[in-house]
């Protein structure tokens, strides 16, 4: 299967566990998988995706929380978005953020926010986000900065 090939995945809407082992081992791989849990979790208007093979691997996986944006607007914080390395550039990180904003613009809409990694820019830029402030160096994980958009 070629770089640029789309994979058929089927995408879940999971609780917070199913999430958790890529998003340690792409994200955060110098930290343990309980290290990787973040707060709001488990709130009940927090929504988590994962984008599964049709063998059953999860090979991608988004999480949209209820956080007050840097600035202090009320809003939704996108975290966790991770896509095993083998998958990337086929389509999957797309579908999974289309769920996140899917997932926002039922909740009635508002802002959207992330810290981004600065590699990552692009693939947010395609998607309408767009870059806040400055940027800054995240210990262990590398350069990051604030994007955001409203849904």
């Amino acid at each position: 299967m070629g770089a640029e090939e789309l994979v058929e995945v089927r995408l879940e809407r999971v609780g917070s566990e199913a999430t958790l082992p890529l998003r340690q081992r792409v994200l955060r791989p110098h930290q343990t998988v309980r290290d990787v849990v973040f707060p709001r979790d488990d709130e009940p208007d927090t929504a988590h995706v994962v984008a599964v093979l049709p063998d059953g691997a999860v090979v991608g996986t988004v999480t949209v929380l209820r956080e007050e944006s840097p600035w202090g607007a009320p809003g939704w914080r996108l975290r966790g978005m991770a896509t095993d390395e083998t998958m990337r550039g086929r389509g999957v990180g797309s579908r999974l953020l289309a769920a996140a904003i899917d997932h926002v613009r039922a909740q009635g809409g508002g802002l959207l926010w992330c810290n981004a990694r600065l590699r990552a820019v692009p693939f947010y830029q395609r998607a309408g986000l767009t870059s806040r402030g400055e940027q800054w160096e995240e210990p262990h994980i590398g350069p990051h900065v604030v994007m955001w958009r409203v849904i």
